[in-house]
C-alpha cells in the first residue's frame, strides 16, 4: 500500500488497518537509510583517499530505486575543501533521508506510548538544517557514529533502534493468510466473515488479469471487524468494510462521481442503503483536489444473509478497476448513459471490461466497423446511430463477454477480433432500425384504418347516432383530429428515414418504402376528414347498399394494412437469414395485399353505382364519392408499398447470396 493510499484510509477513520503496511514500508525505508549512510561514508572515504578503490555498493543499490542514479555518483564526485567534504547532492540526500526517517518511525510512534518521539523530531529537524554541499567532521559523526560513548546519539543509532522496535512490532502482529486476505489480531468468528468476503473477491478477481490491486487487509478494532481493499493505484480510491454483529458498513472514497454512482448501483442488489455523499478535501491527497466519500449500511437478518452480503460486496470490487478508462473508450460509440449501462451489465454478468481493454478496447470495435464496410458504416458514424441504442448496448456487452472468455482461456487477441467482426455483421444483418421505422409507420396506418372502419361500422355520420351524450358531428370531428395527429407523427418517421438514407446507402430502398407508405396514411386521414364533413349534415340519400359498400371498402383496407404489417414482420426475419418457410409466408402476405386492392377496385365501382342511383344532393354525392375514392386510394398505396418492400427485401437477399 502506498503512502498516499494509507493517508486516504486514515482520512476515513480506519488507522488500525494500516499497521502491517506501515511496517512493510518502514522496513523498506530502513534499507534505504542504511544505504544513504553507506554512500555518505563512501563519499568521505573517496575524498580523503581518492586513489583507493571505491567501496562497492552495488548489492545495496537495489533498495535505492529512483535514487540509484544520483546516489551512485556521489562518492566519485566528493572532495576535500577547507577541512570539510564537498558532496554534490548533499541537500537532496538530507531531504530524502528525512522522508525515509518519517516513514520508518511512523509505526513505532503509532504503536508505543513511550516511543522516541522527541528523538525522531530532533533528527528530522537536524537533517532539515543541512545547507550547501559541504559536510563537516562533526556532522559526519552525528550521521554515522555507531557507539553510544558519553551518551552521544546519531542518526545511525536511531535507525538501528527503530529497526529493532519494528521487528518486535512485526512479531507482535502475528499475521496470517485467510483465503488471500492479510489478517492479524482477529477472532475465530471473524475468519468466517473474512472467508465470505474473500469468496466473492476471489471469484471475480481473475477478471482484472494482471492489473495491480485487490489486496485485502483484515483486523479487529474493538467490537468491529475491519476489511480494507486496495482497489488500485489511485491514492484516494479506497474501500473499507466494517462488520459489527449483523450490520455491515462500507466506507468508500473515489475521485469520480460517475464511478461512485456506478458502485452504488452494483451494491443495490445486496441491500445497500447509502448516506448522503460528501465532497472531501485532504491537502495530502489527490493534489489537494476534492474527492467523493460515502457510506453504505447493510442490515442483515442472520449470519447466512450477512455472509451473502459480504460475498456480494467482495465480488463487485474488481469492476471498479480502470472503470473510468473503459467508460471513456465506449463514448465514441454510444451515449453516456448507455456506456454506463454496458459496464453495469458486464459487471452483473461477471465478465467485466478489463479483457476488452486488453484486447484493444475501442480499436477492436473500430476494426469490426471497418470490416463490415461502407454499406452499413460511413466515416464518422457512431455505432448507436446505425444499430440503435438498444442493439449497440447488446453488441458491446457481447464483445466484452467474448474478450473475457478469450483472455481467461488463453486465446489470442486476433481470435477476439475475428469474433467481434462476425458478431457485428450478425447485428447489422439482424438489426432492423429500418424495419422498426416501417413497422412504426405501419402501426399508424393500421390505427387510422381501424378508426375509420369502426366509425363507419358504428355509422357516426348518421344524424340519429349518439353515444354517451355526444353528438354524431362531435364524434366525427374527434376522429378527424385524432387522424390528423397520427398522420403528422407518421410524417415525422418519413423525415427520419430520408435523413438516414442521405447518410447510409442501405437505407435508400427502405426510405422509398416508407415514403410510399406515407401515401397510405394521407389517404386514410383524408377519409377521416371526409367522414367529419359528411357527419355535418351531408348524408342525404345514403341507403343500406351505399353504407354496406363503404363499410366493406374500409374493412378491406383494414385487412390489407394487417397483411402489410405481417409482411413487415416476416421481412425483418428474412433479413436475419431464416428458412424458406418465412419466404413463402412473406410472398403470401404481399399477394393478400394485392387481392385486397382488387377487391377495393370492385367495391369502389359498386359504391359509385349505388351513389348515382340514390344520392341526389350534389354535395352529399361529391363527399360520398370522395370517401370511397380515399379508401380505394389507400388500398392502391398499400399495394405499391408492398411491391417496394418486396424489392427491398429481395435486394437484401441478393446481397447475401
Amino acid at each position: 500500500m502506498s503512502i498516499q493510499k494509507a493517508e486516504a484510509v486514515i482520512s476515513i477513520g480506519k488507522r488500525s488497518l494500516l499497521m502491517p503496511a506501515w511496517i512493510h514500508a518502514a522496513l523498506a525505508s530502513n534499507d534505504r537509510l542504511k544505504l544513504f549512510l553507506s554512500v555518505v561514508q563512501a563519499a568521505v572515504a573517496h575524498a580523503e583517499h581518492p586513489g583507493r578503490q571505491a567501496l562497492d555498493l552495488a548489492p545495496e543499490m537495489g533498495a535505492a530505486q529512483g535514487d540509484a542514479a544520483w546516489l551512485s555518483e556521489m562518492p566519485a564526485t566528493a572532495m576535500q575543501v577547507d577541512g570539510a567534504v564537498r558532496i554534490p547532492n548533499l541537500q537532496r540526500f538530507a531531504r530524502r533521508a528525512g522522508e525515509e526517517l518519517g516513514v520508518m518511525a511512523r509505526p513505532v510512534l503509532e504503536a508505543q506510548d513511550s516511543a522516541p518521539r522527541e528523538r525522531v523530531q530532533y533528527w528530522l529537524a537536524w537533517l532539515g538544517k543541512i545547507e550547501g554541499d559541504r559536510l563537516t567532521r562533526e556532522q559526519l559523526h552525528a550521521l554515522t557514529a555507531g557507539t553510544r560513548a558519553n551518551g552521544d546519539d546519531s542518526l545511525h543509532l536511531l535507525v538501528m533502534d527503530l529497526h529493532r522496535q519494528l521487528a518486535e512490532l512485526e512479531r507482535a502482529l502475528a499475521t496470517e493468510d485467510i483465503d488471500g486476505a492479510h489478517a492479524w489480531q482477529v477472532l475465530p468468528e471473524d475468519r468466517l466473515r473474512i472467508a465470505a468476503f474473500m469468496r466473492g473477491l476471489n471469484r471475480t478477481a481473475p477478471l482484472r488479469l494482471d492489473h495491480p490491486g485487490l489486496g485485502t487487509a483484515a483486523t479487529r478494532d474493538g467490537e468491529k471487524l475491519l476489511l480494507q481493499n486496495d482497489i488500485g493505484a489511485n491514492d484516494v480510491h479506497v474501500l473499507v468494510v466494517q462488520v459489527q454483529a449483523l450490520t455491515i458498513t462500507v466506507s468508500y472514497a473515489d475521485l469520480h462521481r460517475l464511478r461512485f454512482e456506478f458502485f452504488q448501483s452494483l451494491l443495490e442488489p445486496f441491500g445497500a442503503h447509502w448516506d448522503a455523499l460528501q465532497s472531501r478535501l485532504e491537502p495530502s491527497l489527490n493534489d489537494g483536489q476534492p474527492f467523493i466519500f460515502g457510506t453504505a449500511r447493510f442490515e442483515c437478518v442472520d449470519e447466512e444473509s450477512l455472509d451473502a452480503a459480504l460475498e456480494g460486496i467482495g465480488s463487485r470490487i474488481v469492476f471498479l478497476i480502470d472503470w473510468n478508462r473503459a467508460r471513456k473508450r465506449l463514448l465514441p460509440f454510444v451515449g453516456k448513459d448507455v456506456a454506463v449501462g454496458v459496464l453495469q451489465e458486464a459487471a452483473r454478468l461477471e465478465f467485466g471490461h478489463m479483457a476488452w481493454l486488453r484486447c484493444g478496447g475501442e480499436d477492436l470495435v473500430y476494426r469490426a466497423m471497418q470490416a463490415v464496410g461502407a454499406r452499413a458504416f460511413r466515416i464518422g458514424d457512431r455505432l448507436d446511430a446505425v444499430l440503435g441504442a438498444t442493439d449497440a448496448h447488446s453488441f458491446l456487452v457481447d464483445v466484452m463477454r467474448l474478450a473475457s472468455q478469450a483472455m481467461l482461456s488463453g486465446k489470442p487477441v486476433a481470435q477476439v477480433s475475428d469474433q467481434t467482426r462476425l458478431l457485428l455483421l450478425r447485428f447489422v444483418r439482424q438489426r432492423s432500425s429500418e424495419f422498426e421505422l416501417l413497422e412504426e409507420h405501419a402501426a399508424y396506418c393500421h390505427a387510422l384504418a381501424q378508426a375509420v372502419s369502426d366509425a363507419l361500422e358504428h355509422d357516426v355520420m348518421n344524424t340519429s347516432y349518439a353515444s354517451s351524450g355526444a353528438g354524431h358531428a362531435d364524434l366525427a370531428k374527434d376522429l378527424a383530429v385524432r387522424a390528423k395527429t397520427w398522420e403528422r407523427e407518421a410524417d415525422e418517421l418519413v423525415t427520419r428515414a430520408r435523413e438516414k438514407a442521405q447518410r447510409q446507402p442501405r437505407w435508400e430502398p427502405f426510405a422509398r418504402v416508407i415514403e410510399s407508405s406515407d401515401d397510405i396514411a394521407d389517404a386514410l386521414e383524408e377519409a377521416a376528414f371526409v367522414i367529419s364533413l359528411i357527419a355535418d349534415g351531408h348524408q342525404s340519400g345514403w341507403n343500406e347498399d351505399i353504407r354496406d359498400t363503404i363499410c366493406g371498402l374500409a374493412h378491406t383496407v383494414l385487412v390489407a394494412t394487417q397483411e402489410h404489417i405481417k409482411a413487415l414482420a416476416i421481412a425483418r426475419d428474412l433479413a436475419g437469414g431464416n428458412d424458406m418457410s418465412d419466404s413463402d409466408a412473406f410472398v403470401a402476405a404481399t399477394w393478400n395485399v394485392l387481392r385486397s386492392e382488387r377487391r377495393c377496385d370492385d367495391l369502389l365501382r359498386d359504391a359509385r353505382r349505388f351513389m348515382l342511383a340514390s344520392i341526389k344532393d350534389s354535395a352529399a354525392l361529391m363527399l360520398a364519392n370522395d370517401l370511397a375514392q380515399a379508401l380505394e386510394l389507400a388500398s392502391d398505396r398499400l399495394l405499391a408499398a408492398g411491391y417496394m418492400l418486396r424489392d427491398a427485401v429481395f435486394g437484401k437477399e441478393a446481397e447475401r447470396a
